[in-house]
C-alpha cells in the first residue's frame, strides 16, 4: 500500500524500515498544513491526525485506509469515510492510562487541598487545613464508557468508590458497579459526587452537561472533563460553581488556548490544564503497537 505518513506519528522513524519490509511504499510529510509532498492521488493510506483540516479528503481519490493518531474522530469527515467505505482506525487505548491517572490525580489534589498547601509552602506558612475530603465511599459517574472511561473506573473502584457509567450501549462491565443507558443520565448525575466526562464529541453530545444539568448537581460535586470542550457549558459552570461550591478539573475547552479573561483561571476549586491529560512516557510505544497491528490485519 502507498502510505502518506505525517509528523503526527512521532514514532514513525522506529517503524519505517519495518513498514518497507512489509511491502508498503512510504511518503513522509512533517507538518500537515504544508503542501503535500506527493500528488493527492498517490496515497492509498494515510497515517496522521488533522491532515484533512488542511487538505480536503476529496482530493485523495485513491484513499482506502486511514489511521489517526488521536482517540477522537472529530478531525475526520466521517460521513465521507463511511460513504466511500474507507477503512479507518483510531489510537484506541493509547492514551487511556495517562488520562485516567490525570482524573484521579486531579481530584485528589482538590480533595486533599494540595494547591493550598503549595501556596502556603511558597510563603513558608505552616497552616493546617480542615476539613479535608476523602475519596472513599464517593459515587463516581463516568459519562462515556470506552477505554478511557473504563481505565478511570478501575482506579476509582480501587480506592473504594462506587462507580457507575452512562453510555449509549449499557453493556455489563466488571469495572463498573453498573452502566446505565443515556436516557438515565439526569437521575444518575444528580446522585454523583464526581462526574468524569470521557464521551466522544458529536452533535448528540454537544453541550451534554448544560446549565440545567449543572444546576441539578449535588453540593460540592466535582466535574472532570477530559473528552472535548464542547460537551459542557463552561459559562454556566462558572456562574453556578460559587453558590454550590462545585469543583472542576478541566483539560479541554471549546476554544483553545483558554481565553486569558476566562473566570475559570481564578477559581479556587478549579484546576485548568492545557489539553495535556493524554501525555505519558509510554504513549509512543503503545501507538506503535496499535498502528503496526492495524496494518498487519
Amino acid at each position: 500500500m502507498r502510505i502518506l505518513v505525517t509528523g503526527a506519528w512521532q514514532g514513525f522513524d522506529d517503524c519505517k524500515n519495518r513498514l518497507l519490509e512489509m511491502g508498503h511504499e512510504i511518503c513522509f510529510q512533517q507538518w500537515e498544513k504544508e503542501p503535500l509532498p506527493c500528488n493527492p492521488g498517490w496515497p492509498e493510506g494515510i497515517i496522521g491526525n488533522g491532515i484533512f483540516l488542511w487538505h480536503p479528503i476529496e482530493e485523495f481519490v485513491n484513499l482506502r485506509y486511514i489511521q489517526i493518531t488521536s482517540a477522537g474522530y472529530d478531525r475526520v469527515p466521517m460521513e465521507y469515510v463511511r460513504e466511500h467505505g474507507i477503512e479507518i482506525h483510531n489510537a484506541r487505548g493509547v492514551y487511556s492510562i495517562p488520562m485516567a491517572e490525570y482524573a484521579l490525580g486531579g481530584i485528589l489534589q482538590l480533595y486533599k487541598k494540595f494547591p493550598v498547601y503549595a501556596a502556603n509552602q511558597k510563603e513558608h506558612q505552616w497552616n493546617k487545613i480542615k476539613p479535608v475530603r476523602e475519596l472513599y465511599g464517593k459515587t463516581v459517574c463516568i459519562v462515556g464508557c470506552g477505554n478511557v472511561g473504563t481505565e478511570c473506573a478501575k482506579r476509582f473502584v480501587a480506592v473504594g468508590c462506587k462507580v457507575v457509567g452512562i453510555d449509549v450501549i449499557p453493556i455489563r462491565d466488571s469495572a463498573y458497579n453498573r452502566i446505565y443507558d443515556l436516557s438515565k443520565i439526569d437521575e444518575t448525575l444528580e446522585k454523583a459526587d464526581i462526574i468524569i466526562l470521557t464521551v466522544p464529541f458529536g452533535e448528540e453530545t454537544r453541550n451534554l452537561l448544560d446549565k440545567t444539568r449543572i444546576l441539578s448537581l449535588k453540593e460540592e460535586a466535582c466535574i472532570v472533563n477530559i473528552s472535548r470542550g464542547g460537551v459542557m457549558d463552561y459559562e454556566a459552570f462558572a456562574e453556578i460553581a460559587p453558590e454550590k461550591n462545585l469543583f472542576g478539573i478541566f483539560d479541554v475547552f471549546p476554544q483553545e488556548p483558554l481565553d486569558e479573561n476566562s473566570p475559570l483561571w481564578n477559581m479556587d476549586n478549579v484546576i485548568v490544564t492545557p489539553h495535556n491529560s493524554f501525555q505519558g512516557e509510554n504513549n509512543l510505544e503503545r501507538l506503535k503497537e496499535v498502528i503496526m497491528m492495524n496494518l498487519s490485519i
